[in-house]
């Protein structure tokens, strides 16, 4: 306390001098003597004082404001030299020191820059100009500062003209990393552009795109809002205002400059995060005003304020809102500490910062710790002089330094001091170094450029921007106890673009962001796509849903996805996509299901059908259907006809697209040729005229008519396979589904096969037409025309149907037609000849049979004496002619004792022997009919 006292005692005298520099050992802030000195640039005083009288003259200006986090910045560089001296890292080597205060002025930079530059052990402090500086030594070997990055450009040009390293601990101004303007500039912090990515980064992650950013007006703001625009940009951040704050202007310009932003702030309501790159006592005059005006804000802080102390003591700090700060990444600040600690007692070299640092202390020794830092910076030194009292027992308050510590300007201070002895060490090891002119700046900051040395067990080096990329800390300010202390909420690392979490509390408040709204527009759901409105701003849009068949999965999104149109689809507004139903018609639903009982059915009937004629086959109906083996025939057809439905329902396949059709149309053309055989006996058994029944006879020939017929639809289906087979098709014609169907693989063959069953109806029809009037129990043309009626308007129905139908009952509308025009010809064809069997077995004998055969054949004779002219005449349906007529006609020896032999239908049908008529007698001799 002695000594501290005495350095009291003396201060004023010392303290007076320092104010108006006489001669440059008077401009010094601190100074130690050494083998090898390294100079330091430190903004001590946050401002100069500029002289108001005229004209003004080329002398440099006193200095105000005391920056305690400064001046332990500049302490930490001293320490972290005593460790090396008091160590054997440089044996017999001692390093010096002389810092200056650059008063966060370029002017008074510049003024110590020449200085360094300033030949060693001159007379007087004189810079020589060369051409050539390789040999030339100056006062020192390396820099260490300064701490604003539009000092260290200025002062960093000065240096390049002899190469001395410059070192810098916190100037991050993403042009120093440019090694053409810079190259002797190095620095143990990384640049702005990353601390801007982490920045925009912050930002993106807690769903933030419409911020404000206050800035310097100085090379460092404008080159960091220029940087952190360009993150922003990648980030889809957009930037509502930018207001930019003087950097040297009278305190009247300034107040008016912020009164402006703090207007623009509350104006822009959606606008609830800025980011801060200023200064700290442009922070400190910003939030004074903005706690005045109520202001509630999250504000993003730059690495230079992100942890003052000061700041976040400000009164009523907390009505500001939440404050998230990027700071240097600090390592172990324990030796530090001690260092401040004995620091009272063990005062090191001619440090005038620590006398006026120990003068504020004694003048505000009457103030709390919550004003301490505000009486520090703004005491007046001349109020103090006039009016200075006995220094309290706590003069030197090394509790207050502990607490001003910024731990990331403390650290990469020390770093700056390892690495530059790092680099001298290696100089050093084949030279005697007590020599001051053992090597050169330039060759020092070659040796810098390559060095790697550990720290905290981590290896660190320069990289080709000669930049140390430590990564970042981010702080959150929160409020505890009703104090705003500021802690680390998490790591951001520069190779992963990513936070690094220590607990999940921590993880937990960063998320904690997300419940701030910053943003130009409401976020759009998904579902919706952003539309950009006419603001500049690609952040202003309004949200509009996705259309149908396009989606989006996450908010805010540019455009809408389209869906796979083949496999799903999406609906208006959807934020995924649907996968498509596969439609086809199914074994299980009820309309299938229908319909397979109707086809069941139809194959009971026709079994049904065969037990009946099988039991009854010697019976004339049966003989005169065309027996046994004719029936089983067409019954088969049915059956199968009925069997092709079930080709129809289930899942298409490829087998079942070629079988359906197939089998229905060789099946039905099959039935209908033996229908049409029928057709024609009945014309030929019936039909009085010569020359018709010559022809008939001529053309009837059962199996080869049978065989020809279906094998033209066996062909034309061999053919339709072959050349252009069905196959199974997704159909799309439907949003929401998939029609899987068979694509019949051409039209014009199914229209072919389906014309030809529909000729040989035609043909068969006219052939039932012409013998529709036949015996009244026997008459089975007029049901084979009937037949071929139902399926001609089943099947005309069925073409509009089926070319307007889509969808899985497509199949369906074909499986109703076939049952419809199988259903119609079977009970024509067998019902009548059922219903006799079953129930009219009386008319099922051969007496009935004849006497009905004799009625009908008397008619006919009757009708043809009546109405002889007839013949001549085209009638559609001629009368049928008397037996002595037909016998008469055609010219034959039938007429035989006055009896008329005429081979009836229902005669040959029965295949065996049955009794001449006798149309003019009783009796007749029997005799053997042969088949047509």
């Amino acid at each position: 306390m002695a000594i501290f006292g005495l350095l009291i005692t003396v201060f004023p005298i010392g303290f007076h001098i320092g104010q108006s520099c006489r001669s440059p050992d008077n401009f010094v802030g601190a100074s130690s003597p050494g083998d090898v000195v390294i100079g330091g640039l430190f903004a001590v005083h946050g401002k100069m004082l500029h002289p108001e009288e005229k004209p003004l003259k080329p002398v440099i200006a006193s200095c105000a404001g005391f920056e305690v986090q400064v001046f332990l910045q500049s302490l930490a560089m001293i320490h972290a030299i005593e460790i090396i001296n008091n160590s054997t890292f440089l044996p017999g080597i001692k390093l010096g020191y002389e810092i200056y205060d650059t008063c966060a002025e370029v002017t008074r930079a510049m003024a110590a820059a020449v200085r360094f530059l300033s030949k060693y052990n001159a007379s007087k402090d004189l810079v020589e100009f060369r051409c050539d500086y390789s040999d030339y030594t100056p006062r020192v070997k390396a820099v260490i500062g300064a701490t604003y990055s539009e000092v260290s450009m200025s002062v960093a040009r000065i240096l390049n003209l002899q190469l001395i390293p410059q070192v810098s601990h916190a100037s991050t101004a993403e042009i120093l990393s440019d090694k053409v303007r810079f190259p002797s500039f190095l620095r143990t912090v990384p640049s702005d552009s990353y601390q801007t990515k982490a920045m925009a980064r912050l930002i993106h992650m807690s769903g933030w795109n419409w911020i404000g950013i206050i800035a310097t007006d100085d090379d460092f703001g404008r080159l960091a809002v220029e940087s952190f625009g360009l993150q922003a940009m990648a980030n889809n951040v957009c930037i509502a205002f930018k207001e930019m704050l003087p950097a040297y202007l009278s305190d009247s310009t300034i107040h008016g400059k912020i009164n402006q932003a703090l207007e623009k702030i509350v104006k822009e309501t959606r606008v609830n995060v800025i980011v801060v790159f200023l200064r700290q006592f442009h922070v400190m005059r910003l939030f004074r005003k903005a706690i005045e005006m109520n202001i509630n804000k999250t504000w993003i802080a730059s690495d230079n304020w992100s942890a003052a102390v000061k700041i976040s003591t400000l009164p009523n700090i907390s009505r500001l809102g939440k404050v998230v700060g990027f700071t240097f990444k600090s390592g172990n600040l324990s030796s530090f500490h001690q260092f401040l600690s004995n620091l009272q007692t063990s005062p090191t070299g001619n440090n005038k910062f620590s006398r006026e640092y120990a003068m504020l202390m004694s003048a505000c020794s009457h103030i709390n710790d919550q004003d301490l830092s505000k009486c520090i910076s703004s005491y007046s030194v001349e109020k103090w002089l006039q009016n200075r009292t006995t220094p309290s027992s706590q003069l030197w308050g090394e509790e207050f330094l502990i607490a001003n510590i910024e731990p990331g300007f403390i650290h990469s201070t020390m770093l700056a001091v390892n690495a530059i002895a790092h680099a001298i060490q290696n100089q050093c090891k084949d030279r005697n170094c007590k020599d001051p002119y053992a090597f050169a700046p330039w060759e020092l900051l070659e040796e810098l450029k390559e060095i790697k040395f550990t720290d905290d067990e981590k290896e660190v080096y320069f990289d080709s921007y000669g930049d140390i990329n430590t990564g970042y800390e981010v702080l959150l300010w929160k409020e505890i106890d009703g104090r705003m202390v500021i802690t680390n909420m998490a790591e951001y690392d520069l190779e992963k673009d990513d936070f690094i979490f220590d607990d999940e509390q921590d993880k937990m408040e960063f998320m904690n962001l997300k419940n701030v709204q910053s943003k130009c527009s409401q976020k759009c759901s998904p579902g919706q796509v952003k539309k950009v409105s006419a603001s500049p701003h690609t952040c202003c849009y309004e949200c509009i849903s996705c259309p149908e068949n396009y989606y989006t999965n996450q908010s805010d999104m540019d455009y809408c996805i389209l869906c796979n149109n083949r496999t799903h689809w999406a609906p208006v507004n959807s934020s995924m996509c649907y996968r498509k139903m596969v439609h086809y018609l199914n074994w299980n639903e009820w309309f299938a299901v229908l319909l397979l009982v109707l086809s069941a059915l139809g194959i009971v009937l026709i079994c049904a059908i065969i037990i009946i004629f099988t039991k009854n086959v010697d019976t004339p109906v049966v003989k005169a259907s065309g027996g046994l083996t004719v029936c089983y025939v067409i019954l088969l057809c049915h059956f199968l006809t009925f069997v092709s439905t079930c080709f129809f329902i289930g899942k298409p396949k490829a087998y079942k697209c070629k079988t359906r059709q197939a089998l229905f149309g060789i099946s039905f053309a099959l039935c209908i040729s033996c229908i049409l055989i029928k057709s024609l006996k009945i014309l030929l058994a019936f039909s009085f005229d010569p020359k018709l029944q010559k022809l008939l006879k001529g053309l009837y020939r059962p199996v080869p008519i049978v065989s020809f017929c279906t094998g033209i639809q066996v062909l034309i289906c061999v053919v339709w396979i072959t050349v252009r087979s069905p196959f199974v098709e997704e159909n799309f014609s439907i949003r929401r589904v998939i029609i899987l169907e068979c694509n019949e693989g051409s039209a014009v063959a199914l229209g072919i096969m389906l014309g030809y069953i529909a000729l040989l109806a035609f043909i068969c029809f006219i052939c039932a037409f012409k013998g529709r009037k036949l015996p009244e129990n026997y008459n089975e043309a007029k049901f084979i025309t009937f037949g071929m009626l139902i399926y001609f308007i089943a099947w005309i129905i069925f073409i509009p149907v089926y070319t307007t139908t889509f969808g899985k009952y497509l199949p369906a509308v074909e499986i109703i037609v076939i049952l419809i025009s199988n259903y119609g010809i079977l009970c024509c064809t067998f019902f009548p000849k059922c219903y006799i069997i079953l129930y009219k077995q009386e008319a099922n004998t051969k007496s009935a049979f004849l006497k009905m055969l004799y009625s009908y054949s008397s008619k006919s004779a009757g009708s043809l004496s009546v109405n002889q002219s007839s013949l001549d005449s085209k009638s559609e349906t001629p009368p049928m002619p008397s037996m002595e007529a037909c016998c008469k006609v055609k010219s034959e020896k039938n007429w035989v004792n006055g009896s008329c032999h005429f081979h009836t239908s229902g005669y040959r049908e029965m295949r065996g022997e049955v009794p001449a008529v006798n149309l003019a007698g009783p009796t007749v001799p029997r005799r053997r009919l042969s088949s047509i």
